[in-house]
């Protein structure tokens, strides 16, 4: 090997250049783990509505490890996303010892398939999305009942219906989609109204033009309309039906 001058100089090149590496790498380790560098800030971008600041502060205790540059920052997104009231949630460095969390909160618009008593509200939600989420929550809210792979599409209906409903100044307290897909609203009148499986806007439309003009006017107190006829309505009252046209659709 000592007679060959290349493969010297091969051994030394590769020598010297494994050598500026390890000088190079102590150096970037040396800067990294510097005592400027240490975290010394978590910054929200705004303030929450809901999140409380004590579970912020867990968190951050807990999961907000290393410095500037060794922070994992999908560990600490995912962490801040298990918060109630946490839709999403990026994480950001901000030069030269801040991160900077940008948090997304759920819009509750509705309470999830409540069970039991109207004093035990439950934890399932639903938000703008049309997503279900867990959070305790006080609000006065409408209630959507259906199937979990629904939720989106009930929050979509829930808007339309309510845009058609507004003539008569009422609202949806309630809006339910049967395993059978077929629709029913209670609204905070006690009125019900069943809208079956089809044509849910204009048989909709359909009673809110008619509703001042006849049925609000029956002799007797109607609470419950059936909407699913192609030419009227059925309005019940108890132990008799006061009125019915149309054809069933």
């Amino acid at each position: 090997m000592w007679d060959k001058p290349h493969l010297l100089r091969f051994i030394a090149n590769a020598l010297s250049s494994i050598s500026l590496m390890l000088v190079f790498y102590s150096g970037v380790r040396y800067v990294l783990y510097l005592p400027m560098f240490s975290l010394r800030a978590v910054e929200l971008t705004a303030i929450p509505l809901h999140v409380d600041a004590v579970g912020l502060e867990r968190v951050v205790h807990e999961n907000v490890k290393g410095n500037f540059f060794t922070v994992d920052l999908d560990r600490t997104r995912l962490a801040f996303e298990q918060l109630p009231w946490v839709r999403k949630v990026s994480v950001r460095r901000k030069f030269p010892w801040s991160l900077q969390i940008d948090l997304e909160e759920h819009m509750a618009v509705a309470r999830w398939n409540r069970d039991g008593s109207p004093d035990k509200l439950g934890t399932e939600l639903v938000n703008s999305y049309g997503e279900v989420f867990s959070a305790n929550c006080k609000e006065a809210l409408p209630e959507f009942i259906g199937q979990n792979e629904n939720s989106a599409q009930i929050a979509s209906m829930y808007v339309e219906l309510s845009g058609i409903l507004k003539p008569l100044q009422q609202t949806i307290a309630q809006i339910s989609l049967s395993p059978r897909l077929s629709w029913q609203l209670h609204l905070n009148n006690g009125m019900v109204l069943a809208l079956g499986r089809e044509q849910m806007q204009s048989r909709l439309t359909r009673f809110v033009a008619a509703y001042p003009y006849s049925l609000a006017n029956l002799p007797h107190s109607a609470s419950n309309f059936d909407l699913r006829y192609r030419d009227g309505f059925a309005a019940y009252v108890p132990g008799r039906m006061v009125m019915r046209t149309g054809k069933d659709s």
